[in-house]
């Protein structure tokens, strides 16, 4: 039976480090793209904190830390991280523990499920839909969906999160600098997952809520909203 008492009509997601962990594909995407000009490859542990800004920002971590590289050389490297992830995209990546229970729980409510990520679009629908996943939310948009300079922590892509949801109160989860950073310019609580791909210590996000886990997003929704009346 639908809760209509719920206080949210939209949550957001980001993907990577949020609703999947894709980090042994990722690094395996880098590391592939890495060891095609001979540098040695990182562990998974290295590039989590990497991830977050989409390909090409990640990419340009692992040439930073594995000694450098031109703009020119990373335009190629790009290209080969991007065609070896999309070949080989779902086969570490699974969805964190309790997260699909918490999707269910909050479609149970009534509530509109959204992806808002910095992956490109079309990434980011390939693993959904090889998961199972994509029919569960109302949209889904990329780090190039909105066009350039428009990915988070723009507000942008999370305005249009809503626009396209149809409207009502909405909130964001997420586990980086940018997802915060972009909900919170949007005007929307953000909630700060401490198990993702942080950057940083997870206090330093600013975020308006933390979870340790799935099985408190619904609880800590219905906080954030009696707490902001």
């Amino acid at each position: 039976m639908t809760d209509t008492r719920f206080p949210f009509a939209i949550v957001g997601f980001d993907l990577d480090g949020t609703l999947l962990d894709t980090s042994g594909d990722l690094a395996a995407a880098v590391n592939h793209a890495l060891g095609s000009i001979g540098r040695a490859p990182l562990t998974v542990e290295q590039v989590k904190p990497m991830i977050g800004g989409g390909a090409r920002h990640m990419l340009a971590q692992g040439m930073a830390a594995t000694g450098g590289c031109d703009d020119a050389t990373l335009d190629v490297l790009h290209r080969r991280l991007l065609d070896y992830y999309a070949a080989h995209i779902a086969i570490h990546t699974r969805p964190y523990p309790g997260c699909l229970d918490a999707l269910d729980a909050l479609a149970a409510r009534g509530v509109r499920l959204a992806v808002v990520t910095n992956k490109l679009e079309g990434l980011a629908r390939t693993v959904l839909t090889e998961l199972g996943l994509i029919d569960r939310f109302a949209t889904l948009i990329g780090g190039d969906t909105m066009g350039p300079g428009n990915a988070k922590p723009s507000p942008a892509p999370i305005d249009e999160m809503v626009r396209r949801c149809g409207g009502g109160r909405a909130a964001f989860v997420g586990d980086s600098i940018f997802d915060v950073r972009a909900a919170q310019a949007a005007g929307l609580p953000a909630i700060a997952c401490s198990f993702g791909f942080l950057m940083q210590p997870v206090e330093e996000l600013g975020a308006d809520a933390v979870i340790d886990g799935y099985d408190a997003l619904v609880p800590t929704l219905q906080r954030l909203a009696s707490e902001r009346g």
